[in-house]
């Protein structure tokens, strides 16, 4: 997830338009779904996220948000939600256990790797020590104020720095692996 200098990864006002990638690195990010096995979304995150589905029917849409369109199609997504009761979209399935049930079955399954998005279903995983690596996007720039990356109840999670990159806006790529990964 992209997130502040100061760690939100949403302004106040819940917006993230500060947040939209530049070609150099939505490709990246490309790059990075393409290796995914799995993609769990929160309602929100599934919300904004369905738009990829009939993406590329848009005309005006860049060579690589068309790829992206063509990789996010047919990656299994599983949507986490108390209040939506259908989705829509490729591959894309309402979770019917709970979530830590559904995260730690995931997990014991081979394939490749899963991937969280959303605040709320992040925030979770990480109070249940359940995310082994840390991608975060620090974008340059202070919101004063937001969702933050990490929840406040958080245990105490020992990192270790495995990655980094920096991009011509400025973004800066920071993975991590927990102690236990």
């Amino acid at each position: 997830m992209t997130v502040s200098l100061d760690g939100f990864i949403t302004d106040p006002d819940g917006e993230i338009d500060w947040s939209a990638p530049d070609d150099e690195l939505h490709q990246f990010h490309n790059d990075q779904v393409r290796e995914l096995g799995v993609h769990l979304c929160g309602r929100r995150l599934y919300e904004t996220m369905v738009y990829w589905e009939t993406a590329e029917e848009d005309p005006a849409l860049s060579a690589v948000a068309r790829e992206f369109a063509a990789i996010w199609k047919p990656l299994e997504k599983i949507v986490f939600s108390n209040t939506l009761t259908v989705v829509e979209g490729n591959n894309t399935r309402l979770a019917t256990d709970s979530l830590l049930d559904e995260v730690r079955a995931l997990k014991q399954e081979p394939g490749k790797d899963l991937a969280v998005g959303g605040a709320g279903l992040a925030s979770s995983l990480i109070e249940q020590g359940l995310i082994d690596d840390f991608r975060l996007f620090v974008s340059p720039l202070v919101l004063g104020g937001g969702t933050p990356y990490f929840p406040a109840s958080a245990p105490r999670t020992n990192l270790r720095l495995v990655e980094t990159r920096t991009f011509g806006s400025r973004v800066v790529y920071l993975r991590y692996l927990t102690d236990s990964a």
